[in-house]
């Protein structure tokens, strides 16, 4: 038997995370479903909310606070990874288009990931004016 894999603490805990993530994400898309057919607002406004979480969680473990190792591995791989769905994004593109409403399809291509940007830069700049405001 060889010496214990020192990655394996990292693995459990972004498994760990992405449970937790992935459930968080099945239960909007239950609470908010979608109509065949219809915009996926759910997974859009899921894919935006987390990647304006990312962006000021980055922010505050990179250059506020010194967390432990095993907390980016676990929210920001783990949670938020599992939280945003761009496959389903994906697919919700197919399923547009394969429900002819290739229009609706392609504003949806290129809003999602223009929104995400947005989200996460602007909660990054929001999040560096706070803990800038906090230390004055």
């Amino acid at each position: 038997m060889g010496a214990p894999n020192p990655q394996g603490s990292i693995v459990a805990v972004v498994a760990l995370g992405g449970a937790i993530g992935a459930s968080a994400r099945y239960g909007a898309s239950l609470v908010w479903p979608t109509a065949p057919g219809g915009f996926p607002w759910t997974t859009l406004v899921v894919n935006v909310v987390g990647c304006a979480v990312i962006g000021v969680f980055m922010v505050v473990i990179s250059e506020a606070w010194s967390a432990h190792r095993l907390v980016r591995p676990f929210f920001g791989t783990g949670v938020l990874g599992g939280f945003t769905t761009f496959s389903t994004y994906a697919v919700d593109i197919q399923r547009l288009f394969d429900a002819d409403r290739a229009r609706t399809g392609l504003v949806y291509l290129a809003v999602t990931p223009c929104a995400a940007l947005a989200a996460v830069w602007g909660a990054v700049w929001a999040t560096r004016r706070v803990l800038a405001w906090r230390q004055t």
